[in-house]
């Protein structure tokens, strides 16, 4: 009987794939409809997800097969989008007649393949502009992890901060936060993490004099990959990741105290990296997912959600909560006894002195910053202040006045200065002049390398995450297609009598819940879609629900399974899952108080929350009470 239960388990995955979409059929075939239809796929997907019975990746591609077989986004609306004055289709073997186009050689026909009709619509979603953002983004983001620069800027801030143990974390923490703002949050820890235990070992040695002459035998500072790595299983289920080698060697001798310590500074990295993502709009990956479902669901916003706004909202929400989590580990994990906390006596003063010199010798290892390193930089900052200043709202921006539409508006976006800089990178050359001799043709002169090359884009490229999105977008669509969404929202009316911070606030916990067991990504892909029509339907700003569930979807503080930069640092040692959970209980209803607080004060004049938006009320389904000019449901 154990071995039958024993194989049923082993086979769990399969089973789950096979029985789930027979026991859903119930709802499609007793209500023949599109909505009930969009529902089936959508609740399918989301139990793939919550199970990763399939990869989520995998999951994400339901919609191209799953939609068009059943009627949700058919080849009539893709010609319409395609031949919007009018069309006489035929398609089997043929061409699609279009009366305005001017009619050359071929008749005024124009071929389509048959492959490429049933699933166009859906197909488009899967590259949209938040797609192009997420790649030209990566692209610059790989270069400055492909060239090391992500290090020296983490080793130089540490080195300006000091490493008294209370700073010692907030240093952590910053330099952690403001690296996951533009690379991996994954790619940040797995960095910061082997640094943090070599400044502890140096702190909790006896004999740090004879530890510094050794420092470079220390397994924790090999960074690069040299010696082999374990490998931990991402919780997503997506990619595996390589996790630096844990410090070796036993830990009875360290105190109760030092262990302490250890833990706090393991958590506030991965805390930190998690924080940090939220300050951008490519920092991390649910942030995408809203400005793309927005765009898609709204397709009347003006662009509100852009890099420069983004910032504005998120920038103070990110520092708040970073100093309120460095307050709370310090309190867990140091205590009270900040005269001691902050490095003050003899023995603190030997130990710092030797941390510093560690931390300082690992950044002269480094060298001086090499041509590379320069011309990545310049790009880097070059890129960011074009997002800042393409349309920033405030003032007319370069891509206003140099590039306008119609309207006034901006024709280029964040997506194309992203690949704009992006392309550079392909171009420029490591080194200048740099030429060396081919060592394949001796005599023969060799170009330097460019500053990026393909070969690393595509090992480093996450491309199931652009997958995950676009699947993400396609479901937003076909809710909207469908009439799903029109029929959530007639069902939410009732909640038009609870105030709006509190509907806020329940949203955030809930998602703050659920983010814990599923990827962030997949749960923001769930729940904005539902969050919009439901703002709709009580004539709400759908930014003042959509915005603090995307931040509280990067809330994922109290399990290893929930983030990828959680399991780096569990499977690191020294933590408990008890450890973490106490750890990031608190930190999670900190995080969503101080979303409640963003939303209800400056993030209301950035997007205008106060009102009901015009571009929302075009697609709302039910009569508001207040004029889109003059409703203030939205304010708390």
């Amino acid at each position: 009987m154990a071995t039958c239960w024993q194989a049923l388990w082993a086979y769990r995955f399969y089973l789950i794939v096979f029985f789930l979409p027979i026991f859903l059929l119930p709802l499609p075939i007793l209500v023949p409809s599109k909505e009930a239809y969009c529902a089936y796929t959508i609740i399918l997907m989301a139990l793939f997800w919550c199970t990763e019975a399939l990869p989520l990746a995998v999951t994400a591609l339901f919609p191209l097969f799953m939609f068009p077989m059943m009627g949700i986004m058919d080849a009539s609306e893709i010609i319409q989008r395609l031949f919007p004055l009018g069309s006489e289709c035929q398609f089997v073997g043929m061409s699609v007649a279009a009366p305005h186009m001017p009619r050359g050689a071929m008749g005024g026909r124009v071929f389509l393949p048959l492959s490429s009709v049933p699933a166009c619509q859906v197909c488009i979603e899967y590259l949209s502009d938040s797609n192009v953002l997420f790649v030209g983004g990566l692209m610059v983001a790989i270069a400055v992890e492909h060239w090391n620069l992500h290090k020296r800027i983490a080793l130089r801030a540490l080195l300006i901060i000091g490493v008294r143990p209370a700073l010692l974390i907030l240093g952590f923490m910053m330099v952690t936060a403001f690296l996951s703002m533009w690379i991996s949050n994954t790619a940040t820890t797995a960095m910061m993490v082997p640094i943090a235990h070599a400044v502890l070992k140096q702190l909790h040695s006896a004999k740090a004099s004879g530890d510094l002459e050794e420092g470079r035998e220390n397994p924790t500072f090999e960074l690069q990959e040299q010696s082999p790595q374990k490998e931990v299983t991402k919780p997503d289920n997506t990619e595996v990741l390589p996790v630096p080698p844990a410090p070796s060697g036993p830990r009875a001798h360290l105190t109760q105290e030092q262990i302490r310590f250890t833990q706090g500074m393991s958590l506030c990295v991965c805390y930190a990296a998690s924080i940090g993502g939220i300050a951008t709009l490519t920092g991390t990956t649910p942030n995408l997912v809203l400005q793309g479902q927005v765009n898609s669901l709204f397709p009347e916003n003006g662009n509100m959600v852009n890099f420069a706004s983004w910032f504005g909202f998120a920038f103070p929400t990110m520092v708040i909560l970073l100093l309120l989590a460095w307050l709370w580990l310090q309190v867990l994990f140091l205590g009270f006894n900040f005269r001691k906390n902050f490095g003050f006596g003899e023995e603190a003063q030997e130990k710092k002195q030797a941390a510093f010199r560690v931390i300082q010798t690992e950044h002269k290892l480094l060298g001086p910053m090499t041509f590379a390193e320069k011309a990545v930089t310049v790009f880097f900052i070059l890129l960011v202040l074009l997002w800042f200043t393409r349309e920033p709202g405030f003032f007319p921006g370069w891509g206003n006045l140099a590039f306008p539409n119609a309207k006034g508006e901006s024709t280029v976006s964040d997506g194309t200065v992203a690949i704009f800089i992006g392309t550079i990178l392909f171009i420029m050359p490591s080194n200048f002049p740099g030429l060396t001799q081919n060592p394949e043709n001796p005599g023969e002169l060799k170009a330097p390398p460019a500053l990026l090359s393909w070969k690393v884009v595509n090992k480093k490229m996450p491309w199931n995450i652009l997958l995950l999105l676009g699947g993400g977008f396609a479901l937003a669509k076909g809710s909207e297609e469908s009439g799903l969404s029109k029929w959530l929202g007639s069902k939410l009316t009732p909640l038009e009598s609870v105030p709006p911070p509190a509907i806020s606030i329940i949203l955030c916990l809930l998602v703050a819940v659920f983010t814990e067991c599923t990827s962030n990504v997949a749960t923001t892909t769930l729940f904005l879609p539902i969050l919009a029509s439901m703002a709709q339907a009580i004539c709400l700003h759908p930014l003042y629900v959509m915005l603090p569930c995307t931040l509280a979807s990067s809330l994922a503080f109290m399990l290893p399974v929930a983030t990828p930069p959680n399991a780096i640092v569990f499977s690191f040692g020294d933590l408990k899952v008890s450890d973490m959970a106490r750890a990031g209980f608190l930190l999670n209803i900190i995080g969503v108080l101080v979303i409640a607080l963003a939303m209800n004060s400056w993030s209301s004049s950035i997007f205008s929350l106060d009102t009901f938006p015009s571009w929302a009320h075009s697609n709302s389904t039910t009569h508001c009470l207040h004029s889109p000019a003059n409703s203030t449901t939205a304010a708390p």
